[in-house]
């Protein structure tokens, strides 16, 4: 058991926090189509990298977005859009009553991360960004969550839970 990626966007649909985890032996979460775009050495490391995560981001979001669409149009607007597993990751989801989205990417093998996700932003993203008095109300123009607070309950906090089992 494994989590990749762990993803925070607010209500503008911008990804105010992302995180990526320590690589494991599993199967690295999804990545946008190879190819495409400027492939010599023009364009400095950090810009790619910069790019090719805002690509990521996007691609998760539309995701989102497609997948909780389809869910309402099939099952009627009471149904929500939890979770979807591939062979090589599993996407878990969760919005809050302001539509804020926390979603996190895992090995298939997880089971329902919801409770997770929940106590990700009740105890953590609450208590650490939405009651700091530094932190923006509304975080546009790109600036995302900045706390080093929050970065630090929530590397504990997902060490506890994926700890290996003895």
């Amino acid at each position: 058991m494994s989590v990749f990626s762990f993803y925070i966007f607010d209500r503008h649909t911008e990804c105010i926090y992302s995180k990526r985890f320590a690589a494991s032996n599993n199967a690295p979460p999804p990545r946008g189509a190879a190819g495409g775009g400027i492939q010599n050495g023009d364009v400095p490391a950090s810009l790619r990298k910069a790019s090719k995560d805002l690509d990521e981001t996007k691609l998760i979001f539309g995701t989102i977005f497609s997948l909780r669409r389809m869910a309402r149009q099939l099952g009627g607007a009471d149904d929500q859009f939890l979770s979807y597993r591939t062979g090589e990751y599993k996407l878990h989801y969760f919005e809050t009553p302001t539509q804020l989205k926390l979603v996190m990417l895992t090995s298939p093998n997880v089971g329902n991360m919801r409770t997770v996700l929940h106590q990700i932003w009740a105890t953590l993203f609450v208590e650490y960004v939405v009651k700091s008095p530094l932190a923006p109300a509304e975080h546009t123009g790109g600036k995302g969550v900045a706390n080093e607070l929050f970065e630090g309950g929530l590397e504990r906090f997902m060490e506890a839970v994926f700890r290996p089992q003895q």
